[in-house]
Formats: C-alpha cells, structure tokens, sequence
C-alpha cells in the first residue's frame, strides 16, 4: 500500500536558515522509528543569500547534498572549498568525526536543496568527502546518483540504499526505479504529479513497503528525489542529526498522528 506524508510539520528557522524536516518511518501506520532502515530523515533546506553556517562537527551521518536551485557553499580541512549547484553532488561520509561549514555569498541566488541523512551501517567508521559533476541525462530519466558502497552508482554511502532524481515535463509518465526486496520512498520536490490515483504537490512524500512499481504522471513540470532501501539492514542510530536525541519518540508521534486524524474527521462532521 502506498502511504502518503503532507508537508512536514517539523520546521526549524534560525535567522535565514530554514529546514524542513521529513521523518519517512513516520509514514507508518504505527511508527516505531522516525527513519526507515537506513534512511533517517530528509531535510529541506532553505539558506538566504549572504548567510554563513559556522564550522561544525557531525559524528555517524552519511549526508548527501542535492542541490537543484542556488549555490551552497562548503569548506572544511580535508577537500577544501567546494561548491554544490545543479551540476554538481557532495556526499559527507562523517564517520567517527568530520567538521565543516556551509555559506551562501551576497552574490548568490537563494539556495533551496535537500540534505539526506543517512545511516551507516557501523558506527565511527573512516571519515570521507565525496564531490563531483552528475551525470547528464534527459529529461523525463531517472538518474541514479548514489548506491552502496562498491557498487556502480557515481556516489557512495555506507549501507543499503540508493539514491535517484528526476525532472519531468508537465504531462510525462515514468516507473520509478525498482530493486526486488527494496522499499520505495520518494520526495516531491517541486510540482505536482499522481501516483497510484493519489495526488502528491511540492513537499509531500510516499512509501511504498512492497515490490509494486507504480507509474507516476507529472500534472506540472516536476522535481522528485526517489530511494530504494533495505529496511532490515544494519545500522547504527549514532548521527549528530539523523538520530539526534530531540527528535520527538515513537510514542509521541503515534499520540500525535491520531489527534491528526480524529481532528480532521470532526472537521468533516462539523462541516
């Protein structure tokens, strides 16, 4: 069955920095995790033109930097000054301890993007800085960006997922991407497309915990990020940010989640 998130109700705003925050174990009927598998969460991140995010330490996050609008720009000891932008793709392998900034110039256009945190699968492993062009591919394609370490995507992270983005034209129809035994879960980004009869608008999410592969038809000129995961594989729920200890229980969550439900049910009663 096909689960579908809303927008994120977990925003943090810090003077020019604003991050949405998708938790996709919350998708679950009865969460028990805020991640699922592997993938712990997948943050939408907004930084204004001329804003610098100090240096900072991550422990045990596998980050991924996708960056479809505006320029980020990252600095730390081992690779230097790197930039992030449509052409390009950063993966943070943190491991036992990587330290960094992030900054956006004056003269930069506003930077929209989407930062996913991983979970390896062992903790304090070898800290490691991926950077480089993505591949070109026409519109209306998957483009497989990242996979498992050693295998043939052009980026790595340290367990069991892959990673794939897509622009489509209004109107165009695609599969997503699909491995047997994987769970799909995937990120509107920009537009609007339907999916298995359900509407999915910019910022809301699906999952799909089967080997169905539905199609998807683009209502609007549209940008999506899709994963396939195990989520039986092993991890380690260490990371500064995708298992940070603020992140609301399971138990809370569920509480949450049927006040949603029963609130929106008195609404259509009282309508």
């Amino acid at each position: 069955m096909l689960r579908k998130g809303e927008r994120t109700f977990v925003v943090r705003e810090t003077g020019g920095f604003v991050a949405h925050l998708n938790m996709p174990g919350w998708l679950n009927p009865k969460p028990t995790d805020h991640g699922q598998g592997p993938l712990a969460m997948v943050v939408e991140s907004i930084l204004d033109p001329g804003r610098l995010i100090e240096m900072h330490e991550h422990k045990n996050d596998e980050i991924i930097s996708w960056v479809p609008e505006g320029v980020m720009r990252h600095n730390d000891k081992a690779g230097g000054r790197l930039v992030i932008d449509r052409d390009h793709l950063m993966v943070m392998n943190a491991g036992v301890s990587f330290w960094h900034s992030e900054e956006t110039m004056a003269s930069d256009p506003p930077l929209r993007m989407l930062q996913i945190f991983v979970r390896p699968r062992a903790a304090d492993l070898e800290p490691k800085i991926q950077h480089g062009p993505i591949p070109v591919t026409a519109a209306n394609s998957w483009r497989h960006l990242v996979g498992p370490e050693g295998e043939e995507a052009p980026f790595y992270v340290r367990n069991a997922i892959d990673f794939f983005d897509v622009r489509l034209d209004s109107g165009a129809r695609v599969k997503f991407p699909q491995k047997q035994g994987r769970d799909l879960y995937f990120y509107v980004f920009s537009g609007s497309v339907v999916v298995d009869t359900q509407t999915f608008a910019g910022g809301e999410q699906g999952l799909l915990s089967s080997d169905d592969n539905p199609e998807l038809e683009a209502k609007a000129s549209s940008k999506l990020v899709a994963f396939l995961l195990d989520s039986n594989a092993p991890v380690t729920k260490r990371g500064t940010v995708g298992d940070h200890k603020k992140i609301p229980s399971s138990i809370v969550i569920r509480a949450f989640l049927r006040w949603r439900k029963l609130r929106h049910r008195w609404r259509l009663f009282g309508s």
